[in-house]
């Protein structure tokens, strides 16, 4: 129950056609004039109010979740994985490994880290965040467990725009109950280095077919794009939010990485999806819908 990949993943630009057409989508399916506001200072301020926004509107944004330590030691422990100091967490590069002689040319072309828990102890620790923990047994209403880690990796001049998705989409996060991800901010994510953006409510349409374009996605058309709120965050800082929540991220053009722990969590009583019920809520093989 895996999803379609596509063989054109835009990331450290080989070409001038390439770029251009990440500056367009950036341009286009992104906005950057209406930022999240409405934010908690920590998650020992979370109250049954803000429990209820969060189901109602598919998102909250917590400005410390990580004290300076914990974004330290994280760093440290992400730059270790890619650099062969801490082995048997999985690496996902966008060129293959023989190709990359440097840490500079490692660094660049690494998207992502997962399967940490098992093999980094530092990381998961994050993951079992006593604060975290709490923070998902409050918004379910019951004990969560961890459903999925990756430090998701934007370098400088060139990291990929992650397309508009529904993170339940990916088959390993199809549950027949909605999962929660919390994307934690280890450098300054910024409008022009790829912060997360949302679409807020667009949770409750359920799940919407994904589409193998430039990414496993929704149908650029389909996104609404005048709904758009960018979330910056400062290091430390998260966004909780919905598995159904349409989200994306654009690419980094700036000179600044943009690092960060994703991570998501389902309901202890959370069942996986049937292969034919995935298909039938996040694919079109039986809706014939088309983008």
């Amino acid at each position: 129950m895996t999803q379609p990949t596509t063989p054109r993943t835009l990331h450290s630009y080989e070409n001038q056609d390439d770029e251009q057409l990440a500056r367009h989508v950036a341009e286009t399916l992104y906005r950057y004039d209406s930022i999240a506001r409405d934010r908690i200072p920590t998650l020992n301020h979370l109250t049954e109010q803000h429990v209820k926004q969060f189901w109602e509107r598919g998102y909250l944004v917590v400005d410390e979740v990580l004290s300076t330590e914990e974004i330290d030691t994280s760093l440290k422990a992400i730059m270790d994985v890619l650099f062969g100091r801490s082995v048997g967490t999985k690496i996902q590069f966008v060129k293959p490994k023989a190709e990359l002689h440097t840490e500079d040319e490692i660094e660049q072309a690494a998207r992502k880290l997962y399967d940490y828990v098992d093999h980094e102890p530092r990381l998961r620790d994050i993951a079992y965040h006593p604060g975290i923990m709490k923070a998902m047994e409050a918004l379910f209403g019951e004990a969560p467990k961890v459903a999925q880690d990756q430090a998701i990796l934007k370098p400088p001049s060139g990291g990929a725009e992650k397309p508009w998705h529904q993170d339940m989409a990916y088959g390993n996060l199809a549950y027949d109950q909605s999962v929660i991800g919390i994307w934690l901010a280890l450098d300054p994510a910024e409008l022009d280095n790829g912060c997360m953006h949302v679409i807020p409510y667009s949770h409750r349409q359920g799940a919407v077919p994904h589409y193998a374009v430039r990414d496993w996605q929704l149908c650029d058309v389909s996104v609404q794009v005048e709904q758009d709120v960018a979330v910056p965050l400062k290091p430390g800082g998260a966004l909780i939010f919905s598995g159904l929540l349409h989200h994306g991220t654009p690419p980094n053009f700036s000179d600044k990485r943009r690092r960060s722990l994703q991570l998501h969590y389902a309901p202890e009583s959370a069942k996986k999806l049937t292969p034919q019920e995935y298909k039938r809520m996040f694919t079109n093989e039986m809706t014939g819908a088309e983008c």
